[in-house]
């Protein structure tokens, strides 16, 4: 077999929280990564030397990481979480309360005892700003010490003795133990750089850089560039055509890049993977060999898309599993695109296997990729976020990085490489045209094109008409009109639109969208102006949470998999799941909604799949399990929208639909829909049915309505009206 090369590719980035007028950080999730992922993540690879990754470092987190690891970073969240705590406001309280309690339950804040004992004692869901006058003087200063702890590198939490000696300490902590986790804190962050300037000398890391406030460089170029990759898509009222700022952000990270590491960068991540021809030109102008995307843009440019095969193989593999060289006026750039779908299983999948067979599967999965390209060497790129995903895995991920590691360095097909050792080994490709566009749905479509995308779009572009006519203007300070470019600078990065539209969601959608509207208004105060009115208005829509309307009727549906009328399921009760929340972008879930109800002898269930799933995904499995005295699980095979097969288990043992008769139907054509008797779930009138629905798809769940556990459908003997 010829060689697999994996071109294992981990991209560090946080927005960019500091406004440089204020002078001070909106957000702590600069610092908190810092503590939790990124000197664990250069860190663990040092016992396995044989193994060769990129790390891509973006210079505004550098910048922010240098404030922090100098002690010079103002930040209110950090303030209150080392203030005395019988000098807290109650307004400081309640901050620190807002961010204590934004973690993940089940990884980080069930990890300390005390954390999740002040948790479920305040229930702060339930209390609200109450909580920050209900907790007492010794439970502030406990909250204040576990909900950093929570944070700190799984490394550091296991072989640091004083840090250890506070884990087992667990509760009762003083204000001399607070100082002591402050200097810990600061010497964990100092450390970050080091650790991996240190892992670039010994030739084990490649470092690379992006854009130095992570903007989408083609939109910078040109936002017409969005209709090219989605045709028809709605633009802002003012073009925004700057490639001169993106040509900048692109020459000031090269330059940042050489100064702390003392070697300019060979290659970069454009923010989100987003290229466009215009964009390599720019890059090959100021010396950058390669650049890397996604698997969708090639498939573009190419004309073809890429298949996984039954064996795990990939139609179209010898084109995904080699660099591409793009030939430009400034000369040849090359390129690597990522395995979507390997790069989407450790961002979103093996967090719920153990660490150990999922490092397994991984290596299989990469493996048998490798085999896509024949006896042609292949080089397989797995690109993905380094912080975001390890909070959903045991120990932080560290378990699982740490048995793929070791798996990777005794494997004798496949070889971790860097990416220009990559760029050595494998003849590339070549690509006549590419195809702009991102790592999302290979376009733009998650920064521009919606109303809110749009509307920021338009101030940032009259923002940035303003700065151009003021420094043109010899009158103008010097300095002031430095700093104003920075926030015009930070004010394109990626970040903003992100949020804006309809695709994600964070708890703090609010700090988000004023934090955008200050940087722009920042600019008009340091040249002089009065910022626009319109800065004033918020952009972003408040985003709700899971939706579940109760019953109001009894219901009689017909089971044949459509809506045969528009009264069957009136007066049902409807579960609407939440809007896409957090930092990670995953696929568009393919439920969209589950009604349930029930008549006086049956439970009647539905589910209404989204349609570009529907034609998307001809596999899959729909899950349904139903729980009353006994437990009756109903797994439906569907392939192609048929239903396929039906394996039925009533308390765990197998049972057929012959046994059931008429207790049991089900459906599925344009919806899913269920209908089983109370006989068969052993209750009555007056029971409670517990109701969960799941999508799977290659035996590995990708949807879980609701997600938060189940729905407990009460069978009410008497009609109900809510």
């Amino acid at each position: 077999m010829a060689p697999t090369y994996l071109m294992l590719l981990w991209h560090q980035h946080q927005p960019f929280y500091k406004d440089l007028v204020e002078d001070c950080y909106t957000m702590p999730w600069v610092r908190l990564h810092a503590l939790k992922d990124y000197y664990g993540m250069v860190a663990e690879l040092r016992p396995f030397p044989a193994v060769h990754v990129t790390i891509n470092l973006v210079p505004s987190l550098l910048v922010q990481l240098e404030d922090y690891a100098q002690d010079r970073a103002r930040e209110e969240s950090l303030e209150v979480a080392f203030k005395p705590a019988d000098q807290l406001s109650s307004t400081e309280r309640e901050r620190l309360l807002h961010y204590a309690f934004q973690v993940n339950r089940e990884r980080l804040l069930n990890r300390l005892p005390r954390f999740r004992e002040l948790y479920e004692k305040a229930n702060p869901a339930a209390m609200g700003t109450r909580l920050a006058a209900a907790l007492t003087e010794p439970q502030v200063r406990d909250l204040q010490v576990v909900s950093q702890l929570a944070w700190m590198e799984e490394t550091w939490l296991e072989s640091d003795p004083e840090i250890r000696a506070l884990v087992k300490q667990g509760r009762g902590f003083s204000e001399k133990d607070k100082l002591l986790l402050r200097r810990k804190e600061i010497e964990l962050i100092r450390a970050v750089v080091a650790e991996h300037r240190a892992a670039a000398e010994r030739g084990q890391v490649e470092l690379s850089t992006s854009p130095f406030y992570h903007p989408i460089l083609p939109l910078l170029c040109d936002t017409e560039v969005a209709r090219e990759s989605h045709p028809g898509v709605p633009l802002p009222r003012r073009g925004f055509r700057h490639p001169e700022d993106a040509r900048a952000q692109l020459c000031a990270a090269r330059e940042l890049h050489n100064q702390t590491f003392g070697r300019p960068p060979a290659g970069f991540w454009p923010s989100e993977g987003s290229l466009s021809d215009e964009v390599l030109e720019l890059a090959a102008r100021e010396g950058f060999r390669w650049a890397a995307t996604d698997e969708g843009v090639l498939g573009r440019s190419l004309g073809i898309g890429f298949h996984r095969q039954p064996d795990g193989t990939a139609w179209g593999g010898n084109e995904l599993y080699r660099p591409h060289q793009r030939e430009t006026n400034s000369g040849p750039m090359t390129l690597f695109f990522r395995d979507h779908e390997i790069s989407d299983l450790i961002g979103f999948v093996y967090s719920s296997m153990a660490p150990v067979e999922a490092a397994g599967w991984l290596i299989d999965r990469i493996r048998r990729a490798g085999r896509s390209t024949g006896n042609r060497p292949a080089v397989v790129s797995v690109i993905l976020d380094g912080e975001n995903a390890w909070e959903f895995y045991p120990g932080n991920g560290r378990p699982f990085l740490r048995a793929f590691y070791g798996l990777l360095a005794r494997d004798p097909e496949i070889r971790a490489v860097t990416a220009s050792e990559a760029l050595e080994l494998c003849e590339p490709g070549r690509l006549s045209r590419l195809v702009p566009g991102s790592w999302i749905n290979a376009n733009f479509d998650v920064w521009i094109g919606a109303e809110e995308d749009n509307r920021a779009w338009d101030l940032l572009s009259h923002a940035r008409d303003f700065w151009a006519a003021q420094a043109a203007n010899p009158a103008v300070d010097p300095e002031k009109k430095r700093l104003a470019e920075q926030e015009l600078w930070i004010a394109e990065g990626s970040d903003w639109c992100w949020w804006y539209g309809p695709e994600h969601s964070t708890a703090n959608d609010e700090e988000f969208d004023r934090l955008y509207r200050k940087h722009l208004s920042n600019i008009y105060r340091l040249l002089g102006a009065s910022p626009p009115d319109e800065l004033a208005v918020p952009l972003k829509r408040p985003r709700g949470a899971a939706v579940n309307v109760e019953p109001s009727a009894k219901i009689e549906a017909v089971v044949d998999g459509m809506v045969t009328s528009y009264f069957e399921w009136l007066g049902a009760g409807v579960y609407s799941a939440a809007l896409a929340s957090g930092s990670m972008h995953g696929p568009a879930p393919p439920l969209d909604v589950v009604y349930y109800g029930h008549s006086d002898s049956a439970l009647y269930l539905r589910a209404d799949l989204d349609r570009v799933f529907l034609r998307s995904h001809p596999d899959f499995e729909i899950r349904l399990s139903l729980e009353g005295s006994s437990r009756v699980r109903i797994q439906a095979n569907v392939r192609h929208a048929e239903l396929r097969a039906l394996g039925l288990w009533k308390d765990d043992a197998a049972v057929t639909q012959e046994s059931l008769g008429d207790s049991l139907e089900i459906a599925l054509g344009s919806i899913l829909e269920l209908r089983a008797g109370y006989g068969l779930l052993g209750v009555g009138p007056d029971d409670s049915v517990r109701v969960q629905v799941a999508v799977w798809e290659s035996a590995i769940p990708v949807q879980v309505v609701p997600q938060e556990g189940w729905l407990s459908v009460r069978l009410q003997t008497e009609s109900v009206n809510w």
